[in-house]
């Protein structure tokens, strides 16, 4: 089996196809600490939290003690116009860079939202249309998260409400209108339609807004609403263990040719792509069974995981939502608007702060310009035009590759390629034309962000 050529893409059947997510939370010895009541400091219960959530996501929220949840017949079948997707070895990105190490990525690319988001998308909106609601609110930044729901909730026939960061409405239109063709509401946060939206104006007039505005005024839109609920992209427990599809496949396609992967790395906004992808190579880790080294990389620009704290914060910049333990750069942390990708939040799934202050995961920050020469790089060897979250993932997985070669060790070297950049030509444009520039937020910057991380006993930074 070892002497098998290992072909450019590693194929599943579709009767491969996980029919199981993943909990990495029942592995863990140190749980990932509960979400908590702003007003009473205690942990949320299944009651406060089904006034936002669909129940069933709220079961999946609270669960750390399953280690397999079954995927549901009608979620797995939407799964098969799109997955298993291929995992591909980089032979080209390998020859071109002359290095001893061997290259693989999971492509989630490959459907119409040009990401991986879809697969937490469609089985959110299966467990509210389960539950006979009307409809989801959301919020999106770069734009995928807010397509592949959209997506989602035209499958089911539910209405969709998106609350889009405003610089990215701007700059990505047809994000936008492919939002609009599967049926979706947009509108530019933050907005003068939430009380949240209002305020948020009138203390930063002019502003470029971000997720953590955005997620304020997608829950104050479904709390108002009758049949309305709020559904999250990343950063929440049941997005990551729906993400696991990503990483179970990976697993299941290295195990055909018998490869064991020594470096595997994904870039880090709220931790969805990443937790999802290395969830069952963690468990192996957990369980005592391998070893494996495991990179986060997140931009230079809104670095949570290397400069922030590890304490509890809200999860959004109008502190409507539960307090979550996490890194963390305070919830009014807005980034800046040069910044291109859309890894612009400021904290980091509780799951993987944990893991990260456990020592299981290293993380390293980036700046965008290097990303983007890493970008370009790989589209003119590997053929595929990649979306600028994914690139900071290719961008180590380039370093990673080019220390071997002046070492001469042969690793394998795993990441995520977790969407396609077609609606992100402003950047590479700007890009381009040399108009880009490496914003590094000064510690003055940060500290005004940790300003507004509450205090309560235990909580000191």
């Amino acid at each position: 089996m070892a002497n098998k050529e290992i072909p450019y893409k590693i194929y599943l059947e579709e009767s491969e196809m996980p029919k199981q997510w993943y909990n990495v939370r029942a592995d863990m010895k140190n749980k990932p600490a509960p979400l908590l009541n702003p007003g009473t400091l205690q942990p949320m219960t299944f009651e406060e939290l089904r006034h936002v959530f669909c129940d069933e996501l709220v079961k999946q929220e609270l669960n750390d003690t399953d280690a397999y949840i079954d995927i549901p017949d009608e979620i797995r079948k939407f799964y098969k116009m799109y997955r298993p997707s291929p995992l591909v070895r980089a032979y080209c990105l390998e020859e071109k860079l002359q290095t001893p190490a061997k290259i693989y990525y999971k492509f989630e690319g490959n459907n119409t939202s040009g990401s991986h988001k879809l697969n937490s998308a469609i089985a959110q909106a299966y467990y509210a249309k389960q539950q006979g609601l009307k409809g989801v609110t959301t919020e999106t930044g770069a734009g995928q998260w807010g397509t592949a729901l959209s997506m989602a909730c035209s499958y089911f026939d539910l209405d969709c409400q998106v609350y889009m960061v405003k610089v990215s409405y701007e700059q990505k239109p047809f994000r936008r209108e492919v939002m609009r063709t599967y049926g979706a509401k947009v509108t530019p946060s933050p907005s003068e339609f939430t009380e949240v939206g209002k305020k948020i104006l009138k203390e930063h007039p002019g502003t470029s807004g971000s997720l953590g505005c955005a997620i304020s005024e997608a829950v104050e839109a479904a709390t108002n609403q009758e049949g309305y609920r709020y559904v999250l992209g990343s950063v929440l427990s049941q997005v990551l263990l729906h993400q696991t599809v990503i990483g179970l496949e990976t697993k299941a396609a290295l195990d055909k040719y018998d490869i064991v992967p020594d470096v595997i790395i994904g870039c880090a906004g709220g931790g969805s792509n990443l937790g999802g992808l290395i969830s069952p190579f963690m468990g192996e880790v957990l369980r005592g069974e391998k070893n494996y080294q495991f990179i986060a990389v997140e931009p230079a620009s809104c670095p949570s995981l290397t400069r922030g704290k590890f304490v509890y914060d809200f999860c959004d910049t109008g502190k409507v939502c539960p307090l979550s333990k996490m890194y963390t750069l305070g919830s009014g942390f807005i980034p800046s608007a040069n910044h291109a990708g859309g890894l612009r939040y400021h904290g980091m799934s509780s799951i993987l702060s944990q893991l990260y202050d456990d020592g299981f995961i290293e993380a390293r920050s980036v700046e965008q310009t290097a990303v983007f020469q890493a970008a370009e790089q790989f589209a003119r060897v590997e053929g595929i035009l990649p979306a600028p979250e994914s690139s900071h993932a290719i961008r180590v997985a380039i370093d990673e590759a080019m220390k071997c070669k002046e070492t001469g060790e042969e690793k394998t070297i795993v990441f995520g390629l977790t969407g396609t950049g077609y609606f992100d030509m402003v950047a590479y444009e700007k890009f381009h034309n040399g108009e880009m520039s490496d914003y590094i937020p000064s510690d003055a910057d940060l500290q005004a962000g940790f300003d507004g991380i509450p205090k309560f006993p235990g909580n000191e930074i």
